[in-house]
């Protein structure tokens, strides 16, 4: 994918200010390891139990000087622009997140986190946080490379966002005490593949942005990415077999199909998954 534009100027660069060290271990540190490596697990609840380490000192917001921060600049301005036109056809207000850039461990409104939980969304304070590192770990352990792979990983986050601004996340939030842990996880998957089907949809709008191309390869890098990470798999590699019950994100073919739902139709309606008859 190639940006032109100007970044969106809402990023807000913690790396380099120290993260007082080494936060998850044990049995814990592997549970949030593999739900980081999912995408986007809402993490509230489990990443406030932590020990508040890092820095608070204020940032202020901007664009990065470097190569990689520009790229994460340019790609959440992209789809600043494909929700605003989105949230404007419902006769809504999107509100822009902040993307918090970090190293080693951060501060949020959910609480404090570590490098090793990934990407993840705090609907708490509207911001996508992410360790850059953790797209080696995408390329190297999981063979999703590519700037499209990584710009699908940051458009996840930001389908969270959408749903934390339209309501979906606080019922989900609602259901977290009312159902088992098998009911809530079923409801956890269809979370999940709905930002995947998001993330879809703003690969497919952001074509027709003046600043934005879509190049070759593109597309079977953010669906490379998306078979990676797919519950089954991961699950698969990690203990040896499959357990669908703990299924929270999605089987590899699911995201996949959620995806390329969101690119082919870029039509909103299509990304009801809490109502699809196949999940």
């Amino acid at each position: 994918m190639q940006w032109f534009g100007k970044g969106s100027g809402n990023i807000e660069d913690r790396r380099g200010m120290g993260g007082g060290g080494k936060i998850l271990g044990g049995g814990v540190g592997i549970i949030v390891v593999v739900l980081g490596l999912l995408f986007g697990k809402d993490l509230t609840g489990l990443v406030g139990q932590l020990p508040a380490t890092g820095s608070s000192q204020e940032v202020a917001l901007g664009t990065p000087t470097d190569a990689e921060g520009k790229f994460v600049d340019g790609v959440l301005e992209s789809t600043n622009q494909v929700w605003e036109k989105q949230f404007a056809a419902m006769n809504l207000t999107y509100e822009k997140p902040v993307l918090t850039l970090f190293d080693n461990s951060v501060q949020s409104a959910c609480g404090n986190a570590s490098s090793a939980v990934g990407p993840f969304y705090c609907p708490g304070d509207n911001k996508v946080y992410i360790d850059l590192t953790f797209y080696n770990e995408l390329k190297d352990r999981f063979g999703a490379a590519g700037d499209f792979a990584q710009a699908y990983v940051i458009a996840h986050e930001v389908g969270h966002h959408v749903q934390n601004l339209l309501g979906i996340t606080n019922k989900m939030d609602q259901y977290r005490s009312q159902l088992s842990e098998v009911e809530y996880n079923k409801l956890s998957v269809k979370l999940e593949l709905q930002a995947d089907f998001f993330a879809g949809l703003w690969a497919h709008d952001a074509q027709n942005l003046k600043d934005f191309r879509l190049e070759e390869g593109d597309i079977e890098e953010a669906l490379n990415a998306a078979n990676a990470i797919g519950d089954d798999k991961l699950q698969k590699q990690a203990q040896g077999e499959v357990v669908p019950d703990a299924f929270t994100h999605g089987t590899s073919a699911q995201r996949m199909y959620w995806f390329k739902k969101g690119f082919e139709t870029g039509d909103f309606n299509q990304g009801d998954t809490f109502n699809a008859k196949n999940l």
